[in-house]
């Protein structure tokens, strides 16, 4: 294995002007200060690393639902995927991926299919990890149509920290299972509304890797995991 590729990943573009700001800041603080201008190297690498956007290992079994965000389990539980999707008003299973700060913030297609809506909605900045963050918080709620039929739900959620939310995903575009469709910037959450009948296959707790951590499988019957902290 490469270990530069190891240690050194690949940036999103949407991180370069944020990486050449703290780098100028950086400059300035290292005029001012030697210890204040290391913090800000320190912080420049940070920020770097926030905007990463490495390579990964996609599974393409037909039925595979793929975690959309690095980040942890927060929540599965029933709700009723957000009104300015058009869906009914039933209760699906909804699991959430938390993203703190130290995570990739990229985020990627749970299935494939056709984006047929997106839906932005303004909102506050209350902690991502809260179950009311899915409610209040600024989002923007993308319906997914599988070839089958099926749609699944997936909506971005800015966090306390978080500022904007970007999309790369109009309406129309097709997206491979694990295609890179947005991001959020500086903490935030995706949930993911699974179809009627579908049991997720993780559980609360479990770390999650955006296009590799296998969410859900349309095609299996299994019932919903459980699982053991130590």
């Amino acid at each position: 294995m490469d270990m530069m590729a190891t240690v050194v990943k690949p940036m999103h573009p949407e991180g370069r002007p944020f990486v050449a700001v703290f780098a100028a800041v950086t400059v300035v603080l290292f005029l001012v200060s030697a210890p204040l201008g290391w913090l800000g190297v320190g912080l420049t690498v940070w920020c770097y690393y926030f905007f990463r956007d490495p390579p990964r290992s996609v599974p393409l079994r037909d039925g595979l639902v793929v975690s959309p965000a690095d980040g942890v389990v927060s929540l599965i539980e029933p709700a009723v995927p957000p009104a300015e999707l058009g869906l009914p008003p039933i209760a699906l299973t909804r699991v959430s991926v938390f993203m703190n700060v130290f995570d990739c913030h990229v985020n990627r297609s749970p299935v494939p299919g056709r984006v047929v809506r997106r839906a932005y909605r303004p909102g506050r900045f209350l902690n991502a990890s809260l179950d009311k963050a899915s409610e209040d918080n600024e989002r923007m709620s993308y319906l997914i149509e599988m070839d089958d039929g099926r749609r699944l739900a997936v909506v971005q959620i800015a966090g306390l920290v978080a500022r904007r939310i970007v999309s790369f995903a109009d309406e129309g575009r097709v997206l491979d299972v694990g295609e890179r469709f947005g991001l959020i910037r500086f903490g935030s959450r995706v949930d993911v509304y699974l179809p009627e009948g579908v049991e997720p296959l993780v559980a609360p707790g479990q770390t999650t890797v955006a296009g590799e951590t296998v969410l859900a499988d349309l095609l299996s019957a299994e019932p919903r995991r459980r699982a053991r902290r130590d």
